[in-house]
């Protein structure tokens, strides 16, 4: 579609929820450098909120980005998380201001109702969120105003007719989930195309798991002989339609940015031959059946007893993909100090706010089957 907004330089985000990290921080050094090497390759779209890294992101791109480049040089996108303000016009207002503050600007490129689905959309209607977004695009505090979305296209639908205003939206959107009934990319995208909106990529590698694929899962990329790395095809794939105005991706280190920026600098989208190859990939994966964790963390934020629920999904799934890897051993390191599944009280406010609608305590029970057997 026609670029909407002139001001994006290239279709390739910098996506701030994974940062890099040393010693449980996040590495400024290395993120400092990050960011410079992301700006001189010609990128300019930097995107956070305020629950990413504990609060810590926000302060990050404050003295990474903000602290070290003028304004002109980069576009900067921060959310209205749930559960993070008071449910008013002037709690959303407080809010707002503290991130301008956290992040060392005086408005924001763009500003997104976070994580949309049935549930959130109907309290951030109750307390006028959209219409006091709207407000503050109107005295010059944020340039464009759109969304972050998780859930079925029918609601999607419901937002984008109650709030045409809305300029753009952002859905997880990959090849392994394009058909996939519960996240439903392909039926979400068919909707922003319905309504015009231009539409922003998460999630493009799942969390990882397209870009370090299991040895049967890589064969078909390896035949095509390319010799260019798994996360290019899954970057490239959600790229490719013609409604994506932004790919973002979470890179934690500069290996795997310059990795990405070697395909996005000059994009190119797939080949026939190659959306056939990620299509058996799709296939191969949804025929392991793995627990679909992105590694987004909104589930542990909350958690009472502090169990570290995408880590242990992630040591199922390797356990799922080859058994004689040493997935005890990382159990058991992912454990210590915190919450053993087994010490799961099901309050249920992992589910509540899972954008996957995982069943997490089911998956949990089975963790503890699987790994807290011999303990």
């Amino acid at each position: 579609m026609d670029n909407l907004f002139p001001e994006i330089k290239k279709n390739f985000g910098f996506g701030c929820m994974r940062l890099p990290s040393k010693g449980g921080q996040i590495d400024i050094a290395e993120m400092c450098a990050m960011t410079d090497y992301f700006l001189e390759q010609g990128f300019n779209y930097f995107d956070t909120a305020h629950g990413y890294h504990s609060g810590a992101s926000e302060k990050a791109l404050k003295e990474c980005l903000s602290c070290r480049h003028s304004r002109e040089e980069y576009l900067l996108v921060d959310k209205l998380s749930n559960g993070m303000f008071e449910k008013s016009p002037a709690g959303i207002r407080n809010f707002f201001e503290g991130q301008l503050q956290a992040c060392g600007v005086d408005y924001f490129d763009f500003y997104l109702m976070h994580a949309q689905n049935e549930q959130y959309f109907a309290e951030y209607k109750a307390c006028s969120a959209y219409e006091t977004a709207f407000q503050l695009k109107d005295e010059g505090k944020i340039r464009h105003v759109g969304i972050s979305f998780h859930d079925k296209a029918d609601i999607l639908d419901r937002i984008l007719t109650e709030y045409p205003q809305i300029e753009l939206v952002q859905i997880q959107f990959n090849y392994l989930d394009y058909e996939d009934i519960g996240i439903q990319s392909r039926l979400c995208y068919e909707v922003c195309v319905k309504h015009g909106k231009p539409v922003v990529i998460m999630e493009p590698v799942k969390g990882g798991l397209l870009a370090n694929l299991p040895g049967d899962a890589a064969e078909p990329l390896n035949a095509l002989g390319t010799g260019t790395s798994q996360a290019s095809y899954a970057i490239r794939f959600a790229a490719s339609f013609p409604q994506t105005v932004m790919v973002l991706s979470g890179m934690s280190n500069m290996a795997q940015m310059r990795d990405n920026l070697s395909f996005m600098s000059d994009f190119k989208p797939l080949s026939d031959k190659e959306k056939a190859a990620v299509k058996q990939v799709a296939e191969i994966l949804n025929g392991k059946k793995l627990i679909a964790c992105t590694g987004c963390h909104y589930c542990t934020d909350g958690c009472p007893v502090q169990i570290p629920i995408p880590d242990i999904f992630s040591d199922l799934n390797a356990k799922d993909i080859d058994r004689s890897w040493n997935s005890e051993w990382y159990f058991s390191i992912h454990i210590q100090n915190r919450g053993k599944p087994s010490e799961c009280i099901e309050c249920g406010q992992c589910e509540g706010v899972c954008p996957q609608q995982l069943p997490i305590i089911q998956n949990l029970k089975r963790a503890a089957r699987v790994f807290e057997k011999k303990r």
